[in-house]
């Protein structure tokens, strides 16, 4: 399977009909948990040696179908499906991080997890840093202490379309023995792949493009499967015995997959975000239609942004096509396949023309999501980002007049009508 072209594996990767009835779809395993052959079965399961299902909330065929179809177009080596992409986030920071320690994270995030970041995690013993540093290498070098224990980005940033040099971050980040943790939600694999760039682990929130039909709530966490990075000073969760594996520690069980391993025996078993069955099976249909749906996605903000940069009623547009992109000679060498259907626009005008604006959209959904077949369209710093403190979103670059699209799968010159007639309701053209 391996060496299958990417379209292929979308379709045939992590699911064999020889095993399930010749289905060929991948049937739905809709049950909370599976019979034991005998008590050794049973005792074999609960102490790993030896491989099935016991429970749906740590295991679930339908679940390992889908989480094995990301795994194969990611190019990872491990990989655990969640109930949606802040457990996935969560479960690998707290992973990270289990005796506490700093993270070192881009401020250029998703509110919600920049929201995580200031709230939740301190409460944890974990401090996240936010830092621009993400920009520049050597600056990033200077802030990697002993207690740092991963740096967080995003490959393509929510909502302004920064594009971070992986390759550089990773180099860094690998000479100090830390691993970089790359949210790839925007781009998909599609798009980008991190873990060629020198990553090591890769999260998504599945509820957006990589499934892209805003049906189900899904995160991912995949690996490179390369544990020398986890030495015993920095990372010792890895190596402590543990009473449900008859004393012996994730990295006795399984030497090549440890981190994967211990994020579900410890966070997914305990905490519980796991993913169902059905969203599983909604996950797989919609990886059918990936690299149809994205670039269709990314033509269509193409063409957005060829309009928006002519317009009297926009004063400035991000995305990896944008004329004054600051990033273009990032995304001229890794975006091969186009910047996505993310862009932001800042527009020209007061806030009561910006809610004139918005409130006389008409085929835009105004909502939250991201990489859906319907356009979106949303004030981030109202709403995704409203929970940014004032220094938070100088940090982040997020002005007031922020506008996010979310290109869908409409007819472009629909999409442009629609905003020209919002942007004359408000009077700015």
């Amino acid at each position: 399977m391996a060496n299958l072209k990417f379209d292929t594996q979308k379709i045939k990767a992590g699911y064999d009909p020889l095993q399930n009835n010749l289905a060929i779809s991948p049937p739905i395993y809709q049950t909370t948990a599976y019979d034991f052959k005998n008590t050794e079965h049973a005792q074999n399961l609960f102490t790993y040696k030896e491989a099935g299902f016991l429970y749906t909330r740590v295991g679930n065929p339908t679940v390992n179908f889908f989480s094995e179809r990301v795994k194969a177009l990611d190019g990872a080596k491990n990989a655990v499906a969640v109930g949606s992409g802040m457990a996935a986030i969560s479960y690998t920071l707290l992973n990270l991080a289990a005796k506490g320690g700093t993270i070192l994270a881009s401020p250029y995030l998703y509110g919600g997890s920049i929201d995580a970041f200031d709230r939740l995690f301190p409460e944890l013993g974990v401090t996240i840093k936010l830092t621009d540093a993400v920009l520049d290498s050597e600056k990033l070098e200077a802030e990697i202490t002993d207690d740092v224990k991963a740096i967080y980005v995003e490959s393509i940033s929510n909502p302004n379309a920064y594009l971070l040099d992986i390759d550089a971050i990773s180099e860094v980040a690998h000479k100090h023995g830390v691993p970089v943790v790359v949210d790839n939600t925007l781009a998909t694999p599609y798009l980008y792949r991190p873990l060629e760039h020198g990553a090591d682990i890769v999260v998504y929130s599945a509820t957006k493009a990589l499934t892209g039909h805003g049906n189900i709530i899904a995160g991912l966490i995949l690996d490179n499967g390369d544990m020398s990075l986890y030495t015993k000073e920095r990372y010792p969760q890895f190596y402590e015995p543990i009473v449900m594996l008859q004393g012996k520690s994730t990295a006795d069980i399984f030497p090549d997959n440890f981190f994967i391993f211990r994020a579900t025996l410890v966070y997914l078993n305990l905490l519980g975000a796991a993913l169902s069955p059905q969203d599983a099976y909604l996950g797989i249909i919609g990886l059918e239609t990936l690299s149809e749906r994205v670039a269709k996605q990314t033509k269509n903000a193409e063409k957005l942004v060829k309009y928006l940069e002519s317009s009297p009623a926009v004063e400035w547009v991000r995305h990896p096509s944008a004329k004054d992109y600051k990033f273009k000679a990032l995304a001229d060498k890794h975006l091969t396949n186009g910047g996505g259907g993310l862009l932001s626009f800042g527009i020209k005008g007061t806030p009561e023309q910006e809610e004139t604006f918005i409130n006389n959209i008409k085929l835009f959904h105004y909502h939250v999501n991201l990489g859906d077949a319907r356009s979106l369209i949303v004030d981030s710093p109202n709403t995704t980002h409203s929970e940014l403190t004032d220094e938070e979103k100088v940090l982040a670059d997020i002005p007031s007049n922020l506008i996010r699209i979310s290109a869908g799968l409409e007819d472009a010159d629909d999409l442009i009508d629609d905003l020209e007639q919002a942007f004359k309701a408000a009077g700015l053209i």
